[in-house]
């Protein structure tokens, strides 16, 4: 990796066609999270200038593993946890092995569990998007609970307004958490957008500044705009897709694909739709910030150190 110099770029929240089922409502049957191969991903970062790369796929490595033999490859996925009260939080895990990531999936009903096992492996821990509310609802002690355990912070979504981001940042100094970026993308077209920036010459140096916390999250926060053309080029893939697998003569697939296209219909309306999911994203994330504040544990103010030290040569300049 001569061509990296003193400075390593990751981004470190990125989806495959390995995230899923969409979580949006009545959206979830017939259209994914991403329909990006990991190659296309892969390409698509080294070409936008990421040293190295990874895929954070919900709950999921296949697509990462895909990618594994490469050195210049690390795996890593976003684990859907529940705390108390069925609700979700999602958590960015690092250079983890398959069995790891077996070992995160049985634990993500029980975040205390979850973190205990990610301690005892030396796992980064990420705290993605903590004032979205695309994850659902937030308790008042949630996100108290995640930052007690978790070692980073998403300080910068390449999808999150910038306030939002602006509120993760300021928690995560509250807590005394590291801070990450990553662009979210769920298409190629957002890929690297946003990333995180660690000193060193190769793949061992910046991980080993990812656990020590000398990170620094870099790209554009998200926009309107960028939300608005995001889903369009989802809907387009989606129908592609969907018409692909009509085309082989499944009656199952077919009807999905008839019921994607009625909801084309509604298309000229995505523009209204996403306006007001960007207005509701600013004032849930405002509410929790504010909630957030008022819970501060004392434990936070002696936060042990990170794990282990840095990499000779790991030290942001």
């Amino acid at each position: 990796m001569s061509d990296a110099g003193l400075i390593l770029r990751c981004d470190l929240h990125v989806h495959s066609r390995y995230s899923g089922p969409s979580t949006l409502p009545v959206l979830g049957r017939i259209v994914q999270e991403c329909y990006s191969e990991p190659g296309e991903v892969y390409d698509t970062a080294r070409r936008r200038g990421m040293h190295l790369v990874t895929l954070t796929d919900h709950d999921s490595v296949a697509g990462a593993l895909e990618l594994a033999g490469r050195p210049d490859t690390f795996i890593s996925e976003e684990v859907t946890c529940l705390v108390p009260g069925g609700r979700e939080l999602h958590l960015g895990v690092f250079d983890i092995t398959e069995a790891q990531h077996e070992g995160l999936q049985s634990r993500r009903r029980d975040l205390e569990a979850l973190f205990a096992y990610a301690a005892e492996n030396r796992l980064p821990v990420c705290v993605n998007h903590p004032f979205s509310s695309l994850t659902g609802a937030r308790g008042e002690g949630d996100l108290p609970l995640a930052f007690s355990g978790a070692t980073h912070v998403e300080a910068r979504n390449g999808m999150m307004s910038a306030r939002s981001n602006a509120h993760a940042r300021d928690a995560g100094r509250r807590a005394r958490l590291a801070g990450c970026g990553g662009s979210d993308a769920h298409t190629l077209a957002s890929v690297a957008r946003t990333f995180t920036v660690v000193a060193g010459r190769d793949r061992e140096d910046f991980l080993a500044g990812l656990r020590a916390g000398l990170t620094l999250p870099v790209g554009r926060a998200g926009t309107y705009a960028g939300l608005t053309a995001d889903l369009v080029r989802l809907s387009v893939l989606a129908a592609r897709d969907q018409a692909t697998r009509a085309a082989r003569g499944d009656l199952r697939e077919m009807a999905r694909l008839g019921a994607l296209l009625a909801l084309g219909a509604f298309l000229p309306l995505l523009p209204l739709f996403t306006a007001v999911t960007y207005a509701e994203e600013q004032i849930f994330a405002w509410r929790h910030f504010r909630r957030f504040t008022r819970k501060r544990p004392s434990s936070w103010k002696q936060r042990p150190p990170l794990f282990g030290a840095p990499a000779a040569g790991a030290t942001l300049r």
